[in-house]
């Protein structure tokens, strides 16, 4: 490599360099700081459950960089599974146990759990001295139980016993009622390997002073 070239290629990746140790250098864990609590309701949809309501309880870490900050959260909910749903389950059992059968087994209802604990960074955008508006994406840890008179203490409730991870996408915004006291809404997706999910919750949180 002669010295022209060594010299074009320093002109190409010295600035990408800079840029990126510039980027970089806005994070910093200085920031992060217990600096608000909250609490939200609302309703969640799925595509193998029934519509159902759903709460969580949201902590505010602090800032990791100047307009990204960090938040942790449980929610829960609880729904039943759709006709189609059941009517899979009832095939898939009358295929293992009994094939010979003509009509399907009546299996009842079954309920699925789920308990989300997730991790979220939200990219802030301000939209005026009391109100934030938000982007994030986020990671969950979920663990969901099933539940149903006639699959009780069987295989079929092993199998709905699980512990999955998941991806979460989210937008929403952040009203100030009065100093401390705060309006949430969270438009919320979610995606894990055995259900997908949309939720909208409003609520209250309760921010710290100087805790951005």
């Amino acid at each position: 490599m002669n010295a022209v070239t060594r010299f074009v290629l320093a002109l190409l990746v010295c600035p990408q360099v800079v840029l990126a140790q510039g980027f970089l250098e806005q994070f910093s864990y200085e920031g992060l700081r217990f600096s608000g609590i909250g609490f939200e309701f609302g309703g969640v949809v799925s595509d193998r459950l029934t519509s159902e309501m759903t709460g969580a309880v949201r902590i505010d870490c602090g800032r990791i960089a100047p307009d990204v900050r960090v938040l942790i959260g449980v929610s829960y909910f609880k729904g039943e599974f759709n006709a189609s749903e059941i009517r899979e389950f009832a095939l898939g059992i009358q295929r293992v146990v009994v094939p010979a059968m003509s009509s399907i087994i009546d299996i009842g209802s079954i309920t699925w759990s789920d308990i989300e604990a997730d991790f979220d960074l939200q990219y802030m955008l301000e939209a005026g001295s009391r109100i934030t508006n938000y982007v994030g994406i986020g990671f969950a840890a979920h663990v969901r139980n099933g539940t149903g008179t006639v699959i009780d203490d069987t295989f079929v409730e092993d199998a709905l016993d699980t512990i999955d991870a998941g991806l979460n996408l989210s937008v929403g915004t952040s009203v100030e009622l009065i100093p401390a006291i705060h309006f949430t809404v969270d438009l919320r997706g979610g995606l894990t390997s055995e259900l997908r999910t949309a939720s909208a919750r409003a609520g209250l949180m309760y921010r710290v002073s100087g805790g951005g």
